[in-house]
């Protein structure tokens, strides 16, 4: 079964501040304010040595998470010191990203979603406890503090995003070692390990158990590895997609090809015929949701793609993306990114398939990502990008 977060009616609960600073106009940027504030000098040291300054002051708007010198602190003696340093950039930059989200989510907006996807590309958990407000366990302090490109919500720890890759959150959790094996006979182990981000629907060794006598032994025969390579792409998906996200869209394509289903009836959620047993597990590259049954994948048709068909898929983009662009420059960013979503959807589910396997990932992909996104600015550039990429597939290839 998904997760289930209480909510309560208004954010402005027992121990919550409100800054005074929403009292008045917003007049700063998020960078300037936050240094001005004087209780976040960790944070601008941190934002500078990551080179996120000027991003934090870009047009935005952005949401921040923001950790107090206080809240620093609390880390591992010597961990500030070392994330400075210019070697730990990257990984100094994935976590300040992790206390970001694109757009701007005010206190309000906070009650109606049980986590927001960040920056970083992972997704932050909201819950309220005892009164309070928590990010990740991190407890709020103050909100709403208004800037220019967006808004601060103050936090007393430090929020780390997850650093183990797909295969090694699976191993560590200690109940997929039928999966891990198959995967590695398949050949996927190292792209679930550092390609992604996917979403992966994991069966358990238990659902493995379930499968007639002798089923895994002889899938993990060198001769079946095409076939067990299948069967295993059909349970991952390009990008990450969260449980309430996932419920929203009733189906995602895999990498095999063809899409699972997704929906919620009186025995739970279920993909396909199995049962969701617990669902947006973060990893470094992707999320996992645990399945109680192995996924079999439907037998393959083989269709091919005319050139008429790929000419009314290139027409297809090229007219959003006139349409869009247009609607984009008289400021209806929503609208533009709305037209991009719908064409960039009814592309992909083309049968025959117009693009290219690679392509077809790249778009789904950035589908995926651009519908985890608060901000229609963000979202319409995102999907521009890749309708411009699957444009020129087509165009060189009929």
């Amino acid at each position: 079964m998904f997760r289930k977060v209480n909510k309560i009616a208004a954010f402005a609960v027992a121990g919550l501040l409100v800054c005074s600073q929403t009292l008045h106009a917003a007049s700063k940027d998020i960078v300037t304010t936050a240094v001005e504030a004087g209780s976040f000098k960790t944070l601008a040291k941190a934002l500078d040595a990551a080179g996120l300054v000027s991003t934090l002051q870009g047009d935005g708007p952005f949401t921040v998470f923001a950790p107090t010198d206080e809240a620093f602190a609390k880390l591992p003696e010597g961990t500030i010191e070392t994330l400075l340093k210019p070697e730990n950039k990257e990984m100094l930059a994935g976590i300040l990203t992790y206390h970001v989200v694109s757009g701007k989510v005010n206190a309000a907006a906070v009650t109606k979603i049980s986590g927001a996807t960040t920056v970083n590309g992972q997704q932050v958990d909201i819950v309220v406890e005892d009164g309070s407000v928590m990010i990740d366990g991190a407890k709020v302090i103050k909100a709403d503090i208004e800037c220019t490109n967006g808004i601060i919500h103050v936090i007393d720890s430090v929020i780390l995003p997850a650093d183990a890759n797909l295969v090694e959150t699976a191993i560590n959790a200690g109940s997929f070692k039928t999966l891990i094996a198959a995967a590695e006979a398949a050949g996927l182990a190292e792209t679930l390990a550092t390609g992604g981000p996917f979403t992966v629907f994991a069966p358990t060794d238990e659902a493995f158990d379930k499968l007639p006598e002798g089923t895994v032994e002889s899938l993990l025969k060198p001769k079946n590895k095409a076939k067990l390579a299948s069967i295993l792409k059909y349970h991952v998906v390009s990008g990450r997609v969260y449980s309430a996200q996932a419920v929203k869209l009733g189906e995602a394509e895999t990498l095999l090809g063809p899409a699972v289903n997704i929906k919620v009836n009186a025995d739970g959620a279920m993909v396909n015929n199995a049962g969701l047993v617990a669902t947006d597990i973060d990893a470094s590259n992707g999320v996992i949701h645990v399945i109680d049954t192995v996924l079999m994948p439907p037998e393959a048709k083989t269709t091919s793609m005319k050139p008429a068909d790929k000419m009314q898929a290139d027409q297809m983009i090229e007219q959003a993306i006139a349409t869009g662009s247009a609607q984009y420059n008289q400021g209806d960013h929503a609208a533009c990114a709305q037209l991009y979503d719908n064409t960039a959807a009814q592309v992909l589910k083309m049968n025959p398939r117009a693009l290219s396997a690679r392509t077809y990932q790249s778009m789904q992909t950035a589908l995926n990502h651009s519908r985890q996104m608060n901000c229609s600015t963000s979202q319409a550039w995102a999907l521009r990008r890749a309708l411009d990429h699957a444009y020129a597939d087509l165009t060189e290839t009929r």
